[in-house]
């Protein structure tokens, strides 16, 4: 078995795989900040931490049983930046000696039920197929749903009274809302209403993206959500630049490359574009590698009328470009291409696929299911490959509509986007994000809309590569809207696979000790804050 840096899984230390990963000092100016806000960010960081535990729980089990049984530091180091003893980096593959393989459902189903059990209880009617609840066996050995707010209870209770606590400190009237909203769904299960909060919310400097949210650890169905908890602080100037954007989304959704009817939907124009510095990561979020960007709800409801928020987490972002992004480039990107990988590229290109998220349709075309419900454990990985490619598509139309500038140069976001392949591989199989990737480079490579040379560096052919990505666009929305989940399970087989060649490329960044991602030091100490006893 292989890693995603190319080494082999048994010759690779575990100080080696701790080293996999660069440490970063998560911080921001606080001076932005009112004394109120001030307060309540060691609230929302508090809060964040019980969504830490209950993915604990999601995720693997008992985390301080599993900490205590390992032998060594780095062994612990590298199960708590797993939340777990698999290896987020190589495909789930456990790091530790006598634990089996990851269940494909996580912690969220009992690991001996099968997916024709768990189909089989779902039609009896229960809430087995709930985004928000676990599934465990009842005294007879049968399959029963258990909320999530019964199940994780005491910690989600201890998390909304921290958010009713930070919301009396709220200036901004959305913000306290949205705060109480959210604390009564972590009680509730009923998550929409402080969704629909959330995106009201237009002025506030301080956020808090918390509960159970994303989907992609529930490898069986991809339903159940993950818990986790960001702390952001809002860059109001770059906001300020990625606003425009939004109202764009309508015209932009009418011209995609495909047939009317995978098109037939409209994207709400209320979508949200914002900078942020993030202080605090928890939970799914925090696991393997990190999110530099956000784009919620997930609800397709919400989106449909409200739209979404793209936040962009800048100050991780750049920790990324820094540390990853240019040593890959000057290893992988021929030279004469290597000054075309730019920060500004990467943020565009980061920013632009969160965007593209909100375009094609959520409902297959023949209107019997939402895409996520047809495609099931696929989903999250055909979404991400859509966006991607959605993304390019943005950059392209907006550029040819003088939208980005008079001083744009597209070659800068091409050059960069085959980059960021790169760096995103290594996330390996296990991620949504990984696989999408390796689905991109595959028919990139397929299409000729790059080449590589002898000495192991790619360059990119720009004709090519725009008609590689016009072509992959309309191949995802297709396969998205006919909810097809063999076709797409056909096309993950053929294009989302890890090549000799590629494999051999990242073997390179591996041996020269390029790390894969980063990890935080974090919390209310670097911040100059006191905690909050909870």
């Amino acid at each position: 078995m292989t890693n995603a840096d190319g080494a082999s899984a048994g010759e690779m230390s575990i100080e080696d795989k701790v080293a996999q990963y660069e440490t970063f000092r998560l911080e921001t100016d606080l001076s932005v900040l009112s004394e109120a806000e001030r307060q309540m960010v060691p609230l929302l960081i508090a809060a964040s931490k019980e969504m830490d535990t209950v993915f604990w729980q999601q995720a693997y089990g008992d985390r301080d049983e599993l900490l205590a049984s390992l032998e060594s530091d780095a062994q612990r180091r590298y199960a708590e930046i797993n939340y777990g003893p698999w290896d987020r980096l190589d495909g789930d593959a456990p790091f530790i000696d006598g634990v089996g393989p990851k269940p494909p459902g996580a912690n969220f189903y009992p690991a001996d039920a099968t997916r024709e059990e768990i189909e089989a209880a779902a039609e009896r009617g229960e809430e087995i197929l709930s985004l928000y609840s676990i599934v465990r066996r009842d005294e007879e050995g049968g399959l029963q749903a258990i909320p999530y707010s019964e199940a994780y209870g005491e910690h989600y209770r201890r998390a909304a009274g921290l958010l009713r606590q930070a919301a009396e400190l709220a200036p901004e009237h959305s913000l306290r809302t949205y705060l109480t909203l959210r604390a009564d769904a972590l009680e509730s299960d009923e998550y929409q209403a402080s969704d629909m909060a959330w995106m009201d919310m237009k002025d506030n400097r301080l956020d808090v993206v918390i509960g159970p949210i994303e989907s992609y650890e529930d490898g069986l169905f991809g339903l159940k959500t993950a818990s986790e908890g960001y702390v952001l602080v809002k860059d109001r100037e770059w906001s300020d630049r990625l606003q425009r954007y939004a109202a764009l989304l309508p015209d932009l959704q009418r011209g995609l490359p495909v047939d009317a009817a995978y098109k037939s939907e409209m994207p709400g124009s209320d979508s949200d574009l914002g900078a942020y510095d993030a202080v605090y990561y928890a939970g799914d979020c925090n696991a393997g590698s990190k999110t530099i960007a956000i784009n919620l709800p997930n609800d397709e409801t919400v989106q449909l009328e409200k739209g979404a928020r793209r936040l962009q987490l800048k100050n991780a972002m750049r920790a990324k470009f820094e540390k990853i992004m240019l040593p890959i480039s000057d290893m992988l990107i021929a030279e004469d291409q290597r000054q075309h990988v730019t920060f500004d590229a990467f943020f565009g290109n980061t920013m632009f696929h969160e965007v593209a998220h909100g375009l094609g349709i959520k409902q297959t075309i023949d209107g019997s299911s939402s895409v996520r419900e047809a495609l099931g454990e696929y989903a999250s990985a055909i979404e991400e490959g859509k966006a991607d490619m959605l993304g390019v598509y943005m950059v392209i139309q907006l550029a040819e509509r003088g939208e980005l500038g008079p001083d744009v140069d597209l070659r800068d976001n091409f050059v960069t986007f085959l980059a960021g392949i790169f760096r995103s591989v290594r996330f390996g199989s296990s991620s949504a994000h990984g696989i999408a990737n390796l689905m991109r480079f595959n028919f990139f490579e397929e299409m000729g809309a790059f080449s590589r040379d002898e000495s192991g560096v790619y360059r990119v052919d720009e004709p090519r590569l725009r008609q590689a990505a016009e072509a992959l666009s309309a191949k995802i929305l297709t396969l998205q809207g006919d909810g097809d989940r063999q076709a797409v399970a056909d096309f993950v087989e053929r294009y989302g696979s890890l090549s000799d060649g590629l494999q051999a490329d990242l073997d390179r960044l591996a041996e020269a000790g390029i790390p894969v991602d980063i990890v935080f030091e974090q919390g209310v100490e670097v911040l100059g804050l006191e905690g909050v006893e909870n």
